[in-house]
Formats: structure tokens, C-alpha cells, sequence
């Protein structure tokens, strides 16, 4: 414990004992009241000293001051500290000649401070560690999980009616940890182990329409190296979730190639893509395009569904970035145009699927890059007048891409207005700047629509709600939304949408006929 006696504190006039809730008070201008505190001990106190300014001190047991607490305040004012060794008083010190009344409130022992356990978001959850904690086991629990499937999806707990849900991630058996990657965060997340069980969860508050894809890994490496290294290492583990009753694809050779859907009830339509998948029935033409400007080469695929003319003077050209994703099942961008143009939702569209050469060619094209702009502009839409004989028209033509294709997007159609007069991004890369860009301004486009005129071109933009930024950084439903404010204050027609989603081609693809739908619907 921490000595109390002051008896090395010759001529120093002492106050009565503090303890704990019992106030104490006095009208010496230096009065000092020991107590009685262990090592490490959390307190809170008052101290009131009417209109007089007072200070406060802790002092040793020879009579040194430790701390001020209090520096010349008056009135009441709360002061906190943590006790140590030596420590054996407070010291009043009046500036006037009223008085003062000073109370310990507030004591909490070392052996009493640890994180207030907080309840479980999942019911579920929650009585499972009921039942862990008693002594039970979980064989129960999983048979029901599987009879549910994962994520567990329940009611948030006080508050009815309202469209958000508790959405509950799962894995079993893992030895060290378990990583989340896709959730509804922009982080890589931790499960967190239920007591000693076989029971790993992580619970999220969510919109009920929520949609995403995920994938989880179990016993991720942990070694010294780089942050960036120790991410990759979660890529090792990265496969779909074995309790999730919808991998995507159905068809992959192996889990680590699939990734586990989510759908909830309130989950938008992804115009197009209704009902089953179907094989396109229109035709598919895949060619070598060889770029002096860029001075590379990549495969260019043009895609017209039945019935349409890609040399009719009212289609639609769809110009699409990282074209081979949007040409599977996971994303079948021809099987939408078949219906939208089939039903008469949108006018006749032919849509081109751009590839990159490289992944690195990728890095360096997409982000507001003007050589990559200049290709498509003098480039890609005289080859493709000259070999499919589809002539473009700026208000019929559309750039679209997700990603840093989302920022391709943007940035080629701001440059060439004659060419490109509408630009739609799925989760546009907004946050990126050049790496010479000022500290405080690192929304590269925000600023260059701020600073130019404004030109003929239409926007939709759309971000997933779990794209926001962390540690500081801006994320890209933050950049979306305030490249949205800023073209719109510069008189531009914008269209906008947040999903409940991720970084997700899984959502994208419904994003795309949106931006479609916004921009050409009939």
C-alpha cells in the first residue's frame, strides 16, 4: 500500500484523512489530507473551492510534489489520477481567504480494472457463450448453422422496424486466427474466438439490403516482415466459406478460387441480370489492338446482342475497362445488354471490352492517364470504325469502368468531351493523386473539375457503403460523394448511387445497368 504517514513533514499543517465519498473541507490557505491508495490505483475526485482560484497537488510522503492537478481554477472542477509508489497526499492551496470542500469519488483497485465485457450484436451468439461459459459444447450450435448457413442474419436487438440487421460471419476449428476479407468494412478482419470453443465470429450492424462477397482465411502465417507482406500472407488462406450455401462460382476447380455471396431481402435489383443465367445470343468478335501511343497491344472484344446494329446512328457504344471481367458468369454484361435492349429498356447498345496487356500496364494506364485518354480517343475509336464499322457519336458513347477504370472513366471523358460525353464509375478510385500532389489536396480529379471550365459530359457514379477510408485516409465512398458535390456545383447532370456493398464486382455488375438505365433508359 502506499505509506500515509506525513511525519517528515515538519511545520506543514495537516487536513483531516481522505476516504472514499466522505467530503472534506477547510479554509487554510495550505492545507494537505493524506489517503490511503494501492499502487496502481484509478481515481476521480472533486474539488470545489467557491470564487477562490485553488491548486491542486499530489505530494510524496517527505512532502515533494509529485503532480499538479489543478492549476488555479475556481468553482467545482474534477481531477483524476492514478496512484503510484511514494504517493501519500493532496495538497490545497488557496489564493484567497474563502474555503474549499475536496472528496474522493471514485476508486477502482488494480485488481478491479479490465475491459467492461460488452454484449454479444448476435442473440445467437450471445446464448452460445452462455452456454460455453457453463460448461457446455457447440456441436448443437453447428448443427444448426448448417441448417441455416452463413452469415447468420438476425433482427438488430431494439430497434424494430428498423433496415438494418446484425450480420454474423462464422468459422470453426481454426488454431491461431481467422481472417475476414470482403465483409461489409474496408479492413481485413479479425474473428474473434468464442472463450476456448471451436466457435469464431465477427458481428456487423448492416443495411438489409446489403450485397457482397467475401472470403475467409483460416490460420493466416504471422511472421516479422512488412505490413504489406503480412496482408499478403492472408492471401495463402483466402478461400470461400464453407458454411455459406452459395459459392461463386459453382464451378471452380477448388475453394480457393471461389469467393461466398450475400444477398439479404432488401437487396436492389440488378437490372438485366434477373432469373437465371442464359448464354448470349448475340455475336462476340475478339481482335488484337496494337497502340503506337502506348506502345503495347491488347486484346479489344465488341459485343452486339441480337437485333442490334452497331452502325445505327442511334446506338449506344459502351466503351468498358478491365473488359474480360465483365465477360463471365461472374459479371455477364452481354446477357444484360440481351435483355435491356431485348425488352426495350435501353435503346440498341454495343458494348467494346477493353483488356489490359499486363497487370502493371494496368497500374499505370488507368489513373488519369492522358496518354491512355489520347489512345482511346485517336486511337481505339478510328480502329473501330475502320474494322467493325461502328461509328461513335460523343452523346451516344460512354465510358465506364470500376475501380481505377471508374477513374479512367472520368478522367478520358473530361478530356475529350468531343469524343466521350458520358462517364460512368462503379467504385471509382477517386482517393488517387499524382505522387507530386500537394499533402492537403489529394483528390486529384475534385480539384482539375474544380479548376476547368465545365464541359458537355453526364456522370453516373456509384460507391458501396463499406468502401470508406481508415486510419486517417480518405475512402472511396468519401471521394465519390464529393466528386458528385463538386461536378454538380459546377453545373454538371450527375447521377448517383451508394449500395450497400464493397469493393465488389458482385455489385458492380447491378451498378452497371443502373448507370445505363440512368444515362440512356427509356
Amino acid at each position: 500500500m502506499v505509506m500515509t504517514a506525513l511525519n517528515a513533514c515538519a511545520g506543514m499543517p495537516d487536513g483531516a484523512p481522505l476516504l472514499l465519498d466522505v467530503p472534506v473541507s477547510g479554509t487554510e490557505r495550505n492545507a494537505v489530507h493524506p489517503f490511503d491508495l494501492g499502487d496502481g490505483d484509478y481515481v476521480e475526485g472533486v474539488l470545489d473551492s467557491g470564487t477562490d482560484a485553488a491548486e491542486l497537488r499530489l505530494i510524496d510522503r517527505d512532502g515533494r510534489p509529485v503532480r499538479l492537478l489543478l492549476n488555479g481554477t475556481a468553482g467545482r472542477e474534477v481531477f483524476r489520477f492514478v496512484a503510484g509508489p511514494g504517493m501519500a497526499a493532496l495538497r490545497v492551496t488557496l489564493r484567497g481567504a474563502g474555503g474549499y470542500r475536496l472528496a474522493l469519488t471514485r476508486r477502482i483497485a488494480v485488481a478491479d480494472q479490465h475491459p467492461v465485457l460488452q454484449g454479444h450484436l448476435s442473440p445467437t451468439i450471445a446464448a452460445l457463450a452462455e452456454t460455453v461459459k457453463n460448461g457446455g459444447g457447440t456441436e448443437a450450435f453447428w448443427q444448426d448453422i448448417a441448417r441455416r448457413g452463413t452469415p447468420l442474419v438476425e433482427p438488430l436487438m431494439g430497434a424494430p422496424g428498423t433496415d438494418r440487421v446484425v450480420m454474423t460471419f462464422l468459422a470453426r476449428g481454426a488454431r491461431r486466427n481467422v481472417r475476414l476479407l470482403g465483409g461489409p468494412t474496408s479492413n481485413h478482419e479479425n474473428l474473434e474466438r468464442l472463450g476456448r470453443s471451436d466457435v469464431w465470429y465477427k458481428s456487423f450492424v448492416v443495411p438489409s439490403s446489403t450485397r457482397l462477397s467475401y472470403q475467409i482465411a483460416p490460420d493466416v502465417p504471422d511472421f516479422p516482415g512488412t505490413c504489406r507482406e503480412c496482408r499478403m500472407a492472408i492471401l495463402a488462406q483466402l478461400q470461400a466459406d464453407p458454411l455459406n450455401r452459395h459459392p461463386w462460382p459453382a464451378d471452380a476447380p477448388d475453394p480457393y478460387n471461389q469467393v461466398s455471396l450475400v444477398e439479404l431481402s432488401g437487396a436492389p435489383l440488378q437490372p438485366g441480370l434477373e432469373g437465371v443465367w442464359a448464354e448470349p445470343a448475340g455475336r462476340l468478335i475478339t481482335e488484337r489492338f496494337a497502340s503506337r501511343t502506348l506502345g503495347n497491344t491488347r486484346d479489344v472484344a465488341v459485343y452486339a446482342p441480337p437485333g442490334v446494329d452497331p452502325k445505327g446512328k442511334d446506338t449506344v457504344l459502351l466503351l468498358l475497362f478491365d473488359g474480360p471481367d465483365y465477360l463471365d458468369r461472374h459479371a455477364p454484361v452481354p446477357m444484360m445488354l440481351d435483355r435491356l435492349t431485348g425488352d426495350g429498356r435501353l435503346p440498341p447498345t454495343v458494348a467494346v471490352f477493353i483488356a489490359n496487356p499486363t497487370a502493371e500496364a494496368r497500374e499505370r494506364e488507368l489513373p488519369a492517364n492522358p496518354a491512355f485518354a489520347a489512345m482511346l480517343a485517336d486511337e481505339l475509336l478510328p480502329w473501330l470504325r475502320e474494322r467493325m464499322g461502328i461509328h461513335s457519336h460523343p452523346d451516344r458513347t460512354v465510358l465506364a469502368g470500376s475501380s481505377y477504370g471508374g477513374l479512367a472513366a472520368v478522367s478520358a471523358a473530361l478530356a475529350h468531351p468531343e469524343r466521350f460525353g458520358n462517364a460512368l464509375s462503379m467504385s471509382g478510385s477517386f482517393w488517387w493523386h499524382p505522387a507530386d500532389a500537394l499533402a492537403d489536396r489529394p483528390e486529384h480529379m475534385a480539384g482539375l473539375v474544380a479548376l476547368r471550365d465545365r464541359r458537355p459530359v453526364r456522370f453516373f457514379l456509384s460507391a458501396g457503403l463499406f468502401e470508406t477510408g481508415s486510419d486517417g485516409e480518405i475512402g472511396i465512398l468519401e471521394s465519390s460523394r464529393h466528386l458528385r458535390d463538386v461536378l454538380e456545383a459546377k453545373g454538371y447532370k450527375v447521377a448517383y448511387r451508394d449500395y450497400a456493398a464493397g469493393h465488389d464486382r458482385f455489385a458492380w455488375r447491378g451498378a452497371l445497368g443502373d448507370g445505363l438505365l440512368a444515362l440512356f433508359g427509356r
